[in-house]
């Protein structure tokens, strides 16, 4: 078959694929007239998985699985746009790593709204200035990210999902070379994640930390002799040159995020369910707090301590573990562990991200 039959062909495909494109945005509409008129949120993550394991299970090739998920995301990011305008806030400002954490989970027909700082991330969405929040939890080789943890003891938000990010740390100049960098900016846990690579490759270079990557690309892009550690999409909106990729110390340098909204995710039957806790002053308190998830069999993924800043030596604990709200065994497990804290908040049930 000739070349130009066959771009004639994929013409006449792409002319389908289009139709039924605007077939499924007027369905889309008619969701959005359904959502308003019940008062329900538009972005539904259970729904969302349900979606992208439906199209796993039916996906035969030779597209990958990955490259569907990759174009149904902009497809779904559209139908949300579609049913009602929507705002993420986030992290900012724009081109840091949890700009590409939001871009991932709702692509790129929504609105975003960069924050200066997590509490202004958790602030938009509680004034409902923004729909849904995303903020960074922990990173696989630096561990928590604390000011995070720290907002959920007063917030009335919720996590309704999460997004994993690999993460990769790139060296941007507008110089040509390694030789002609004296100075690097960056965020000091990049600094902490690429620290190895930085004393061989340019021990001399003095290292001057800045609040983002973003603004440590901002301050590279106007001076003479500088680095910065960024990402790629950094290097493009800056003008940069890329004189290194892939710079991290470990090669599975993975960042968790959460998505905080107002409403809690319905259950998938692959979870996770995220608490907060504190225990009464006395010897094996811990333990006893961490007995009911034995009993009922519920696997505890992660636990963290933060100091309460009410008392001295007086803590907070937060958990991750496996389940819905809604399942049996994790409600009697909940239950149980009530009755013996000090304090129990729930911060959500949520579908687990791959």
């Amino acid at each position: 078959m000739s070349l130009e039959r066959l771009r004639k062909e994929i013409d006449t495909i792409d002319a389908k694929i289009l139709e039924l494109l605007n077939e499924r945005a007027s369905c889309t509409q008619k969701i959005g007239v359904v959502k308003r008129k019940a008062s329900q949120d538009v972005y539904v993550p259970d729904r969302e998985k349900e979606i992208y394991q439906h199209l796993t299970h039916k996906n035969r090739g030779p597209l990958t699985t990955d490259s569907v998920k990759a174009i149904y995301k902009e497809i779904m990011s559209s139908a949300l746009g579609l049913e009602k305008p929507i705002v993420i806030a986030y992290l900012g400002p724009a081109c840091t790593f949890t700009h590409l954490a939001a871009l991932k989970k709702f692509g790129s027909s929504v609105k975003y709204a960069g924050c200066n700082t997590i509490t202004d991330v958790f602030a938009e969405v509680e004034r409902e200035r923004a729909d849904y929040g995303v903020v960074p939890i922990e990173n696989s080789t630096e561990g928590a990210v604390n000011h995070t943890f720290d907002m959920f003891i007063d917030s009335k938000l919720m996590i309704c999902s999460e997004v994993y990010l690999d993460i990769v740390h790139n060296l941007l100049s507008r110089e040509g070379s390694l030789g002609r960098i004296h100075k690097v900016y960056t965020n000091p846990n990049v600094f902490g994640q690429c620290r190895l690579w930085l004393e061989t490759n340019i021990p001399r270079a003095e290292l001057i930390e800045m609040s983002t990557t973003t603004k440590a690309a901002e301050k590279a892009a106007r001076e003479k002799c500088t680095g910065c550690i960024a990402s790629i999409l950094a290097a493009e909106q800056y003008g940069l040159k890329v004189l290194a990729k892939g710079i991290q110390d470990s090669s599975s340098n993975i960042t968790r995020f959460l998505v905080i909204g107002r409403t809690q995710a319905k259950s998938t039957d692959h979870d996770k369910t995220s608490i907060m806790f504190s225990t009464r002053d006395r010897v094996g308190a811990l333990h006893d707090m961490l007995v009911p998830f034995k009993k009922y069999r519920i696997n505890l993924t992660k636990i963290e301590s933060r100091p309460s800043k009410v008392r001295a030596w007086e803590y907070y604990f937060f958990a991750d573990l496996e389940g819905h709200y809604s399942d049996k065994n994790v409600r009697n497990a909940i239950n149980a562990l009530r009755k013996g804290a000090a304090y129990l908040k729930i911060l959500g049930s949520y579908p687990i991200s791959e």
